[in-house]
C-alpha cells in the first residue's frame, strides 16, 4: 500500500513577489501625488486649453496655444467660448460654404474663414465684391451674402466687435478709376462693405473700417493668382477690449508739463 505524502506547510509570510509589487504600487502612488502637488491649476490656462480643443474639433481649425503669455493677456481680449457664439460661427461656416459653391462656377477665389489670435477672420475676395478699380458692390450674390452675414452678426454677443479691412495688390487702381491710389481704393472698399452691413441692420458702434493698400499681402504679387488673393476685404471679429481705469498722459501732455 502506497504511503501518503504530506502537503508541505505554506509559508507564514507573504511571497517575495507580492511584497515587491506592493512597494512598486506605493512608489507610483507617491509619484503621482507629488506631480499633482507641484502642478499649478491656472484657470486661464485650462480655459485656453478647452478653447483650443473646441476649435480643433468643432468650431474652427485648431492651433491655439494652451499657454497664455503676459504679452498676449495685455494685447488681446479673446472672445469668450459660449454655446451661442459657437452655433453662430457654425452657421457662418455654412453660409460661406454655400457662397463658395456659387464662386466655384465663376472660377474665382473663395471666401475663407480663419482663426486669429483675438477671434476669427472672414476673407472676402475683391473679385466677388467689386469690379476692377471700383468700390461699388454690384454683385447680387455678394450683397445677399453680406445680408446673411448681418443677421448672423446680430446674433453674436454685444461685446463682439468687428473691423473691416480693405487690401489691394501692388498695381494701381487704373486710369479709369476715381481713386488716385491704393490707399483710397482699399479704404473706400472697406467703407462700402461696412455701410452695406449697417444698411442690413448691424450696429455701426460695433464696427470700424481701415484701408491697408498693398502693404499687407498674403501672397506674392508676381503671379495672377497671388494678386487675386491680395485683393480682398477682411472682416475681423474680436472681443471688446477693456478700457484702462486711468489713461496715461500722451506725448503732447508730457511736452506741456
Amino acid at each position: 500500500m502506497a504511503k501518503k505524502h504530506k502537503c508541505p506547510e505554506c509559508e507564514k509570510c507573504m511571497p517575495a513577489w507580492l511584497a515587491a509589487f506592493g512597494d512598486l504600487m506605493s512608489l507610483l502612488l507617491c509619484f503621482f501625488v507629488l506631480l499633482l502637488s507641484m502642478s499649478s491649476m491656472d484657470a486661464k490656462k485650462i480655459s485656453e486649453a478647452i478653447g483650443s480643443l473646441s476649435g480643433a474639433m468643432s468650431v474652427l481649425e485648431g492651433g491655439v496655444k494652451t499657454e497664455i503669455s503676459k504679452q498676449r493677456i495685455q494685447e488681446s481680449t479673446p472672445i469668450e467660448t459660449k454655446d451661442e457664439t459657437s452655433q453662430t460661427v457654425n452657421r457662418i461656416q455654412q453660409a460661406i460654404a454655400e457662397a463658395n459653391e456659387m464662386v466655384k462656377k465663376e472660377q474665382g477665389p473663395e471666401i475663407t474663414l480663419e482663426e486669429a489670435q483675438e477671434g476669427f477672420v472672414i476673407k472676402l475676395p475683391a473679385t466677388l465684391l467689386f469690379k476692377p478699380g471700383s468700390a461699388t458692390i454690384d454683385n447680387q450674390d455678394a450683397l445677399l451674402f453680406l445680408k446673411r452675414m448681418s443677421l448672423l452678426i446680430d446674433e453674436m454677443p454685444n461685446d463682439v466687435e468687428m473691423s473691416v479691412q480693405g487690401h489691394t495688390d501692388d498695381t494701381g487702381p487704373g486710369v479709369n478709376s476715381p481713386f488716385k491710389d491704393n490707399w483710397e481704393l482699399s479704404t473706400a472698399r472697406a467703407i462700402s462693405v461696412l455701410k452695406e452691413l449697417v444698411i442690413d441692420g448691424v450696429d455701426p458702434k460695433r464696427m470700424n473700417a481701415t484701408g491697408y493698400a498693398e502693404f499687407r499681402p498674403v501672397a506674392t504679387n508676381v503671379t495672377r493668382l497671388g494678386r487675386e488673393q491680395n485683393r480682398r476685404v477682411e472682416l475681423h471679429f474680436f472681443g471688446a477690449k477693456n478700457k484702462p481705469a486711468k489713461e496715461k498722459n500722451s506725448i503732447l501732455d508730457k511736452a506741456e508739463m
